[in-house]
C-alpha cells in the first residue's frame, strides 16, 4: 500500500462520497464493503450506495435547508448529488431517484476509477486497518462486532435509535379509479398518487393498525425512535387523530369525485422513472409482514395491492460524536481514524453524504491548518451539530435552526431566501480556501468552482 493511501470502510453514500473526494485529489483509496459477503437486516442489493429507506432525497427548493445543502454539495463537486440528478424521477418539489440506476452508476464510476480499489470483506475491529489513515462510514447498520469494538475503544456508551422503512407497491395493482394524482394545494405537480378516506374508513384503518401484530423487540433492545421516521403504529398510539394531522393530513387536497376535502389521505410516491413502483409516504411500520398485507389491503384502492417490499424496522447505531471525536471528526482515542455519515449522528441521505465529504477533506487536512465549514452554511450547521457537546445528543437532519441566525431585521417571508443566499456565498469562499490549502505536489490548485456547478 502507498503510505498516502486512505482506507474507507463502508460503501454507502458517505463512504462513496469520501472515496470520490479523495480520489479526485489524486489520493489512492481502498474502499472496503462487506456486501455481498455479509448483508445487514435491511440491505438487499450488492451494489454500492443502496438506498434502504425512501428513494427521496428531500426538497429541491433553495429556501429549505435540504435544498440549500444540495446546492452547497454541488458546488463542492459531490458525486452523490450529481448522480442523483442524473437519475431523478418525478416527485414534485423533491429530488427522488430511481434506486437501482443510481446505485449502478455510483458503483461503476468507483470501480472504473484508477485510484480506487474495492475490497469486499467484513471489518470486525479497527486493528484490521493496519495503522493506515481510515474513514469509518459503516452507517446506522454497523456490523455488531465492529460496533462492540467501537464501544469498547471509545469508553462511551453508544447511542442508537430505531428506523423503519415504508412498503413499496406495484403500480399496476393500485386501483386508479380510486386514487387521484396531485399534491397539497397543487404545489409539486401531479407526481403523487393520493387515496382519499372518509372518516369511517379512517377510523377503521386506525383500529386495524392498533390491533395488528407487531414485530417484537429483542430482549436486549429498548425503544428510542427517531421523531423524523416514526412508525405509523406509534403515531396511532399517541391519539386517534395523530395520523390525520401527520402523514395522512388531507389539507390542500380535493377529491375529484366528491369535490370536497377528504377526511384523510394516503399518499403514494413514485419510486421509479417508469412509474411501476410507488411507496407509501410516511408509512414506516413494524407490523409483521402478514399483518401489513391485511391492514394495507383494507384501504380503498389497495384491495389487490402487491408489494415489492414490505416495511421493516431495525436498530440504527450512532456514536456520541461530540464526546468521542475531535473537531476534525477524528477519534480522540484512535488517531488516524475518522468518522463519516449517519454514524456521526446526522439523519438523511444528503446529510450522510455531507459528512462523508467533510471527513475526506478533514483527513487531508490532518497536518495542515484547519478550516471547518462556516456556521452560516447548512453544511457548517450539520458539522457544528456533531461536534458541539449536548446534554442529550440525538440524530439531526438539515434545518435552518442549525445555521447561524441572520443579523439585523429581515422580513419573515424573506428570511430563508436570504439565509440560502448567504450560505451559497460563504460556501464558495470556503471551497476556494480549502482548495488552495489542498493543492497537489505540483502546486496545482484542485478547485474548479463555477456557477455552472450549481444545480438547476
Amino acid at each position: 500500500m502507498s503510505p498516502f493511501e486512505v482506507i474507507v470502510v463502508g460503501g454507502g453514500l458517505a463512504g462513496c462520497e469520501a472515496c470520490w473526494q479523495l480520489a479526485r485529489r489524486n489520493i489512492p483509496v481502498t474502499l472496503i464493503e462487506m456486501k455481498p459477503l455479509v448483508y445487514s437486516p435491511a440491505h438487499r442489493s450488492p451494489l454500492l450506495c443502496e438506498l434502504v429507506c425512501s428513494n427521496s432525497l428531500k426538497s429541491l427548493q433553495t429556501e429549505t435547508a435540504t435544498g440549500t445543502l444540495k446546492q452547497e454539495l454541488s458546488l463542492l463537486d459531490s458525486l452523490i448529488v450529481k448522480t442523483a440528478f442524473c437519475h431523478a424521477i418525478p416527485a414534485g418539489n423533491a429530488l427522488s431517484v430511481e434506486r437501482e440506476a443510481f446505485s449502478m452508476e455510483i458503483t461503476e464510476k468507483l470501480e472504473r476509477h484508477p485510484l480506487v480499489r474495492i475490497e469486499h470483506r467484513l471489518i470486525r475491529c479497527l486493528d484490521e486497518l493496519s495503522g493506515h489513515p481510515a474513514i469509518l462510514a459503516t452507517g446506522p447498520l454497523t456490523h455488531p462486532d465492529l460496533a462492540d469494538d467501537l464501544i469498547h475503544r471509545t469508553g462511551s456508551d453508544a447511542l442508537y435509535f430505531y428506523d423503519a422503512t415504508s412498503p413499496i407497491i406495484y403500480a399496476d395493482t393500485i386501483d386508479m379509479s380510486v386514487a387521484f394524482r396531485g399534491s397539497r394545494y397543487g404545489k409539486g405537480g401531479n407526481d403523487y398518487l393520493n387515496i382519499p378516506l372518509t372518516q369511517e374508513q379512517y377510523e377503521k384503518f386506525v383500529d386495524d393498525i392498533l390491533g395488528a401484530k407487531k414485530v417484537p423487540l429483542h430482549s436486549f433492545e429498548s425503544v428510542s425512535y427517531y421523531e423524523g421516521c416514526m412508525p405509523i403504529e406509534v403515531l396511532a398510539e399517541r391519539g386517534r387523530e395523530t395520523l390525520a394531522y401527520g402523514p395522512m393530513k388531507p389539507v390542500g387536497f380535493v377529491d375529484p369525485v366528491t369535490g370536497k376535502q377528504p377526511y384523510a389521505v394516503v399518499q403514494l410516491r413514485q419510486e421509479t422513472l417508469s412509474g411501476n413502483l410507488f411507496s407509501m409516504v410516511g408509512f414506516q411500520t413494524k407490523m409483521t409482514f402478514p399483518e401489513q398485507k391485511r391492514v394495507f389491503r383494507s384501504l380503498p384502492g389497495l384491495e389487490h395491492a402487491e408489494f415489492a417490499r414490505l416495511g421493516t424496522i431495525h436498530r440504527n447505531f450512532y456514536l456520541n460524536s461530540p464526546k468521542v471525536l475531535t473537531p476534525k471528526l477524528e477519534f480522540k482515542e484512535i488517531p488516524g481514524i475518522f468518522l463519516a455519515g449517519q454514524i456521526t449522528g446526522v439523519e438523511g441521505y444528503i446529510e450522510s453524504t455531507a459528512l462523508g465529504l467533510l471527513s475526506a477533506l478533514f483527513c487531508l487536512m490532518k497536518d495542515k491548518p484547519f478550516y471547518p465549514p462556516p456556521p452560516t452554511t447548512v453544511l457548517g450547521g450539520l458539522y457544528r451539530h456533531v461536534t458541539t457537546p449536548q446534554q442529550r445528543f440525538s440524530p439531526m437532519g438539515a434545518n435552518w435552526g442549525l445555521v447561524t441566525p441572520l443579523e439585523g431585521k429581515v422580513k419573515r417571508k424573506e428570511k430563508k431566501r436570504v439565509m440560502a443566499t448567504r450560505a451559497l456565498r460563504d460556501i464558495r469562499e470556503w471551497e476556494m480556501k480549502i482548495s488552495e490549502l489542498l493543492q497537489d505536489k505540483n502546486g496545482k490548485i484542485s478547485h474548479y468552482l463555477s456557477n455552472d456547478r450549481l444545480l438547476p
